[in-house]
């Protein structure tokens, strides 16, 4: 009887997890499930597809594994061994065909969401795109808008429903730049130039981060993406460009250095190639 016990405690146990599980999600805001943006909505569904999909294996797997636990145990007398017992057809056919089956479609929804949610790929719009130049430094985030003249510091604005250009690179360490609820994070390294196209669906205001963790102050660097009106943006636009601090070459280098936990900061774009020279220091030859 004890053994009855344990067994019972331990299905009660997995399924409270499960339980537990299901009532978080549920009652917890998720942002990679709770998706603000075109791209975040197809790659929540993609996840939720393939999640699925592989429960029809694993699902069945886990209460068999229970059943042949109880069945052929220690003093049962259902647990019958069969020594001429070579093949069951239906069986095999079960164990390796469900899986191929599951195996084929997701291969399809992998190749058609790599090409789809290609980061590369630009969001089709009749609006023009924002370019947003985004810079991982030591621990903080540099966004440059060029066509507007403006930079700020762990704080990136944009109107709700216009393609968004991320064009990313790093000015440290590999980083990876992330904001959850528009969509997946995509690595941010020196002398390179990655690109992310994104778009928010409605206003509001999202949490980015590093999704790579680079030093010690890696906890602070977050930043605030805020998804707004086309009158918000441009009259937020024309504040920024009111700030007494201009970002040049001097500024940079003293932006360059290593702070935890930087506040929100504004700057008037005092040179408009800085990207472009922030990833070519890195591939000049040595003096």
């Amino acid at each position: 009887m004890k053994k009855v016990y344990k067994t019972v405690l331990l299905v009660l146990l997995f399924l409270g997890a499960a339980a537990y599980t299901v009532y978080y999600v549920s009652t917890h805001n998720v942002p990679v499930l709770d998706p603000k943006g075109m791209i975040g909505e197809k790659e929540r569904d993609l996840i939720i597809t393939a999640s699925m999909l592989m429960l029809i294996v694993v699902i069945p797997v886990f209460i068999l594994t229970w059943v042949f636990a109880w069945v052929y145990r220690e003093g049962s007398e259902r647990g019958k061994h069969h020594p001429d017992w070579e093949h069951n057809y239906i069986a095999e056919y079960c164990w390796w065909g469900i899986p191929i089956v599951i195996i084929a479609v997701l291969a399809v929804l992998t190749w058609k969401s790599s090409h789809e949610l290609n980061p590369f790929r630009p969001i089709p719009s009749n609006k023009k795109a924002l370019v947003i130049q985004a810079v991982a430094l030591q621990w903080k985030w540099l966004f440059i808008y060029p066509e507007q003249g403006i930079a700020t510091v762990n704080f990136v604005q944009f109107p709700e429903k216009t393609p968004l250009n991320f064009e990313i690179t790093s000015d440290a360490p590999m980083n990876s730049f992330w904001i959850p609820q528009l969509g997946g994070q995509i690595n941010a390294m020196p002398a390179m130039r990655s690109k992310l196209h994104l778009i928010a669906n409605e206003t509001g205001s999202y949490r980015g981060c590093s999704a790579n963790i680079s030093g010690t102050g890696f906890a602070g660097m977050t930043f605030t993406a805020k998804s707004t009106s086309e009158e918000d943006f441009e009259e937020w636009v024309q504040s920024v460009k009111q700030s007494p601090k201009n970002l040049g070459t001097i500024e940079y280098q003293c932006l360059l250095q290593p702070s935890e936990y930087d506040p929100v900061s504004y700057y008037v774009l005092a040179e408009p190639c800085l990207f472009d020279q922030i990833i070519m220091k890195y591939m000049m030859p040595p003096p």
